[in-house]
């Protein structure tokens, strides 16, 4: 059982660091009120397998009498079966400034008579208590969005590897492309089964039509060199902190070829990757 309080100054990266929790199992609660983690803390003691990753956010959002119970609250912790750890973000005051201006963000403790520097250096001293327990304290000043996930990786989470989801989508580009593709591939070009009577009707799904597929030179090659790309980029991509990657092949009406093709894909790329799954749009599956 673990519960992860991630805490620090508005603008330092709490949000991206629970969404790398996330993405590593942990159920995350953004913004809880400190005065509610005994009651989590006892949810979760009522059934540790349901939620055995636990993380929650607990900042200047918080009202400061709230924040003052922290230390209280996770002395009551150390008395049970919960093993708690805190990881605090902070950044310089200038850097905060910039992001809060560039991103024109309103800081939760600004008012129209606290402006955003003097806000930045109240929040400071509310969050000076929980600062000094933290487990791990990262400052951010000088990392991009990838830097601090990869140290959240390396550092916090000891660089468990989080399998990328995988996802092999066909479609027919007469009903347009997929939106949140990654990668799109069109199969257009090769030859279509739908111009044989007998098969029009079919799927790729069905054995006819990959029989008919499969015995085409063409797309052969397509698909080997589809795979080719994938198995030599897909680390990268992963590299890159990708947790879900789609890939999109069209063909005309996203009833044959690009069916096909991603069957074939997905079987052969889920004896390499844990975490493969197809779907079919056009088809409804």
């Amino acid at each position: 059982m673990q519960l992860t309080i991630i805490s620090g100054r508005s603008g330092s990266g709490k949000s991206t660091v629970l969404h790398v929790l996330e993405d590593h199992g942990y159920y995350c609660i953004d913004n809880l009120p400190a005065s509610l983690l005994p009651a989590l803390a006892n949810r979760i003691s009522a059934d540790d397998n349901d939620l055995p990753l636990v993380a929650v956010s607990i900042d200047a959002r918080n009202v400061s009498e709230d924040l003052e119970k922290v230390p209280e609250i996770l002395q009551k912790l150390k008395n049970t079966q919960i093993s708690t750890q805190i990881l605090f973000l902070d950044a310089n005051s200038q850097t905060l400034l910039r992001r809060f201006n560039e991103s024109r963000r309103k800081h939760p403790l600004s008012t129209e008579t606290i402006g955003l520097r003097e806000a930045i250096n109240i929040e400071s001293d509310l969050l000076e208590h929980i600062s000094l327990l933290a487990s791990l304290t990262i400052d951010t000043s000088n990392m991009s969005l990838q830097t601090l996930r990869q140290t959240v990786k390396e550092q916090f989470l000891g660089n468990q590897s989080s399998a990328t989801a995988l996802l092999f989508q066909s479609f027919g580009f007469k009903h347009g492309v997929p939106v949140d593709a990654d990668i799109v591939y069109d199969v257009r070009c090769l030859p279509n089964p739908y111009w044989d009577a007998s098969l029009r009707s079919l799927t790729g799904l069905d054995k006819p039509v990959a029989d008919f597929l499969g015995a085409d030179t063409e797309v052969t090659e397509m698909l080997a060199d589809i795979s080719s790309f994938l198995v030599k980029w897909l680390p990268n991509f992963e590299a890159n902190n990708r947790s879900y990657i789609t890939i999109a092949v069209g063909c005309t009406g996203g009833q044959h070829r690009s069916v096909y093709l991603c069957e074939r894909l997905s079987q052969a790329f889920a004896e390499k990757l844990t975490n493969v799954q197809v779907r079919h749009r056009e088809l409804g599956k």
